[in-house]
């Protein structure tokens, strides 16, 4: 399908969105315009994801199930 009968596809179920979150999440996406959100967040958010990813590459991880068994009478 080439682009221009992509965005005439697109055009014509956007009309038929009736849900205003959609309608919100899809007027987010069109606004974003190819920005990435890593950019705005905060510089100690990035190092915190940054620690994380190389914790999780050293295999310094504790695996889901663990951590759900541990906590699960607080749940």
């Amino acid at each position: 399908m080439n682009l221009i009968a992509e965005k005439l596809e697109l055009a014509k179920r956007l009309l038929d969105v009736e849900d205003e979150g959609l309608l919100l999440q899809i007027k987010q996406v069109l606004d974003n315009d190819g920005k990435d959100f890593w950019d705005d967040l905060p510089e100690n958010v990035k190092q915190g994801i940054e620690r994380a990813k190389k914790q999780a590459a050293e295999g310094k991880l504790t695996p889901h199930n663990e951590i759900m068994a541990k906590y699960a009478k607080y749940l």
